[in-house]
């Protein structure tokens, strides 16, 4: 093996491109294999949010110009968190109160919560690596060799070989189904529909000021929600920066080639979901134009403007997602090959930390990488130090998120679910209704997971 190992990630989803932006910067050589045909495709725009412990790893992979790129491209941030009834009144809102005008105090500059298209953070990510990333490659499976190297081979006849092979090709990982067979996804038993609504001075209106500022939850009667994001962004229609942003950031926008290739504007985001046995079985099947008369069919006793929001939504944008889960197994033996994010620990949408479990493995395999490279420990230790670190967090945080809801919980059952569903609403408002200095311990505690580096500081302090 070379000095320097030439790591193969196959998959150009967030942690894999974090992954191989992070090792270029240090000088490891480095190939991403990706299916999608292009840059343009794959990803339409969706929002994910980026935690604390998310946005370290991306300031500390990328190169400084292009972590000031991905500071400017985010969406503007929301100030509220909410759960909203369906006729959208206030349930229990955590965020600053703040009179007219007054802005909330500026957060740690890398370490905080942002909002991003999906699209945007693909874009911002490949920025860079064009002499890395080869497209049209599907993988299809790989052979280790007797030096310890490791071949993968594709679709099209050509392979690829390296000192390192690294899984990063999503839930349905065809390394991981090859390396691990026994890692297996369950059915969370969740179903979800997402959309986009375009963001106009008619859609604006539909949403109260702590909705339109916030991230909403909406429940309603029969174990039916949506959560609501509204995501503009620092350019126009038009593409080009808006007047309202600073300089800087224009300067940064309008110099960034990614823009190039991403098609977002400003939209509300929503998903309507509710129990697999509460969906039609045909669901996955359905188009856009289906999937909202369903969503307006389901929504009868909802207030107008949420049916109106629903009904103007973009049938283009609108699929369905069936929530699935990954079931944790015990660390596996080390070899040159290895896993980061989905291909190992997919996990539910219940406590959105799925994309920044990706980032964090994507950091830390990148400074054990890096120490194998500059002789700090062999490579084997290298990955194997990762895989223990990454096991424990990683599956730990499976377990969590499926904790916050899977389709066998009460609120989703014939008889008991109302009443449930109305428990739940009284605990809320008793809870709104306490002292702000009470309702913030609250929040603390909801968030500690998406700061993992700040809540091991405090407990080693």
């Amino acid at each position: 093996m070379s000095t320097s190992p030439h790591v193969i990630i196959i998959g150009a989803g967030t942690g894999g491109l974090c992954l191989a932006q992070g090792l270029k910067q240090a000088g490891v050589k480095v190939t991403v294999s990706e299916r999608d045909r292009t840059r343009r495709d794959g990803l339409q725009g969706y929002r994910v949010g980026i935690s604390p412990d998310g946005s370290r790893a991306l300031h500390a992979c990328l190169p400084p110009e292009l972590w000031d790129v991905f500071v400017a491209t985010c969406a503007r941030k929301p100030f509220y968190f909410g759960m909203w009834s369906e006729q959208l009144r206030e349930l229990l809102v955590f965020g600053p109160e703040l009179t007219e005008g007054q802005q909330p105090p500026e957060p740690d500059p890398i370490a905080q919560d942002r909002s991003v298209s999906r699209m945007t953070l693909r874009q911002v990510l490949l920025t860079g690596l064009e002499d890395v990333v080869q497209f049209d490659k599907t993988f299809t499976h790989y052979e280790q060799r007797p030096d310890g190297t490791v071949t993968a081979f594709f679709d099209d006849g050509t392979s690829a070989t390296g000192d390192v092979l690294v899984a990063a090709d999503g839930s349905n990982s065809r390394v991981r189904g090859q390396y691990l067979p026994d890692a297996k996804l369950v059915d969370a038993k969740l179903i979800g529909l997402v959309g986009k609504t375009p963001l106009t001075e008619e859609t604006r209106k539909l949403l109260p000021d702590k909705v339109f500022n916030g991230i909403s939850i909406v429940s309603g009667p029969g174990g039916y929600s949506t959560i609501i994001h509204v995501m503009e962004f620092p350019w126009g229609q038009d593409g080009k920066p808006k007047d309202t942003i600073g300089g800087t950031n224009s300067e940064l926008i309008e110099s960034w080639p990614g823009l190039l290739y991403d098609n977002t504007r400003d939209y509300i985001m929503w998903s309507f979901g509710s129990a697999q046995h509460k969906m039609p079985a045909d669901l996955m099947g359905l188009k856009g134009p289906q999937l909202r008369e369903l969503v307006i069919e389901r929504t009868t006793r909802w207030h107008p403007n949420l049916r109106k929001l629903f009904l103007l939504g973009d049938t283009s944008t609108i699929f369905p997602i069936n929530i699935r889960t990954s079931e944790p197994i015990p660390q596996w033996k080390t070899t040159t090959i290895t896993l980061l994010g989905d291909a190992i620990h997919t996990m539910t949408p219940g406590r959105g930390i799925g994309a920044n479990t990706a980032l964090r493995d994507a950091r830390l395999l990148c400074e054990n990488l890096v120490k194998a490279r500059e002789g700090g420990m062999t490579l084997l230790d290298a990955i194997h130090d990762y895989e223990t670190q990454m096991v424990e967090y990683g599956f730990d945080a499976v377990i969590k998120s499926r904790s916050a809801g899977t389709g066998d919980d009460a609120v989703y059952k014939p008889v008991i679910g109302p009443i449930v569903a109305m428990i739940g609403r009284t605990g809320m408002r008793l809870v709104n209704n306490l002292p702000r200095q009470m309702k913030m311990k609250i929040a603390e505690n909801m968030d500690k997971d998406r700061d993992q580096e700040k809540q091991k500081k405090q407990a080693t302090a």
